[in-house]
């Protein structure tokens, strides 16, 4: 049985590569056309995908899957507009391949240009996220690349049934139905097959927790880009406005808990929270959070439990925050560059000094200024889907749109 799966492995692969190939020469209109087809089907089959992800919704429960998990696995009919909507988005980006990146002339007669190519076939590892099949696939098609799919056995069979729609959609068009494949074979020892298909996949994509990232750059001999997990802050400096910051916290933390550009812990200068904490605190447990808070201000807020080394770098992904307690700026942008993820974090600050310091020292693919950390999105950018971002400082930063999928 281990050698048939291996096979299936292999051939999924190199169906891939052989439509990769095929892919890479289309046009953008045909290209477009498959998205749209895509973008149309998913409306079409959304009772069956609805059903699929019940099932696997079931079997979640069953098997006592976190509530924040479970939020991120369950799909209805608006999350199924949202991808739809973002997949029309992409059609209307405009396609970067085959784009001039430089050129110029040399003595010696040579005319040298940079142009944009696709990378090949790109690999997906993933977990309970089934929009990621739908934004992964669609950003590939986009940039001529295919795309091999791997995603977690929780999730199983609304990968099976998305991956369906896509290829019912990309048999109306030019585009082969193999540029998108799914590895169904969930089993960790099939994985390590996967994570070194040298010469079959290009790259590797991990997307999920900070365990799936290191499981993959450990056992991958293909390149990895690596999208981290997100143990996000806001840091409020002590001139910031407390009505704005306040908004900011409680969005950044609980408009959706559950995804990985929500904040884990606020830094609050001491000085603003001796005059606003209370209000602070107060927003948060009304909104439901838990609040752990600084050691120094236990006695302050004795019903709170008091936040420890791990608190500091936990994703808890729910509704719990960390509250730290610092007398500087520096301490605060020490704190994030050695607990951070390097995802995205923010200043609410009015000293123009204070905001121009955090954003040279700290070290983040993405940084705000009075915002949340919540807009760390593609299309929130203007990217249209997203594959992920990336927290790494090779290939590509931040959220991973269309120009992160090419090279030259």
């Amino acid at each position: 049985m281990a050698l048939v799966k291996k096979n299936e492995l292999i051939e999924k692969a190199r169906s891939a590569r052989t439509a990769s190939q095929f892919l890479s020469v289309q046009s953008s209109a045909e290209k477009d056309q498959a998205l749209h087809a895509i973008a149309v089907q998913l409306h079409t089959d959304s009772n069956i995908i609805l059903e699929a992800n019940r099932l696997d919704q079931e079997r979640a429960k069953q098997n006592q899957m976190t509530p924040s998990l479970l939020d991120r696995l369950m799909l209805n009919e608006d999350r199924i507009d949202a991808m739809a909507t973002a997949v029309e988005t992409l059609t209307k980006l405009p396609d970067p391949i085959g784009d001039e990146l430089d050129h110029w002339d040399r003595p010696n007669g040579l005319h040298i240009q940079k142009i944009r190519v696709p990378i090949g076939v790109i690999g997906m590892v993933y977990e309970a996220r089934p929009n990621v099949t739908v934004d992964a696939a669609c950003l590939c098609l986009k940039t001529g690349n295919a795309v091999y799919l791997r995603g977690s056995a929780s999730a199983l069979e609304t990968n099976k049934a998305l991956v369906s729609t896509i290829k019912r959609a990309l048999r109306q068009t030019k585009i082969p139905k193999e540029a998108v494949q799914l590895l169904e074979d969930t089993r960790h020892e099939t994985a390590n097959q996967f994570f070194r298909l040298n010469g079959l996949i290009d790259v590797l994509i991990p997307r999920g927790s900070s365990r799936l990232i290191q499981t993959v750059i450990k056992q991958a001999s293909i390149p990895v880009i690596e999208t981290g997990a997100g143990n996000c802050h806001v840091y409020i400096d002590e001139s910031a406005n407390p009505e704005m910051a306040t908004r900011i916290v409680l969005n950044a933390k609980t408009q959706r808990p559950s995804v990985c550009n929500a904040i884990e812990t606020v830094i609050v200068s001491r000085k603003w929270f001796d005059r606003f904490g209370d209000v602070l605190i107060d927003t948060l447990r009304t909104a439901g959070v838990s609040c752990r808070i600084d050691p120094s201000a236990a006695d302050k807020f004795p019903q709170l439990p008091t936040a420890s080394e791990e608190d500091w770098a936990t994703e808890y992904l729910d509704k719990i925050i960390a509250v730290k307690l610092v007398d500087t700026l520096q301490e605060a942008i020490d704190h994030i560059n050695r607990y951070g993820t390097k995802h995205s974090e923010s200043i609410i600050s009015e000293d123009p000094a204070h905001v121009a310091a955090f954003f040279k020292a700290v070290d983040a693919s993405t940084l705000y200024h009075n915002a949340s950390t919540r807009f760390t999105d593609g299309e929130q950018f203007g990217f249209g889907a997203e594959i992920g971002i990336s927290t790494q400082k090779l290939h590509a930063r931040g959220p991973m749109g269309v120009k992160c999928f090419d090279q030259y």
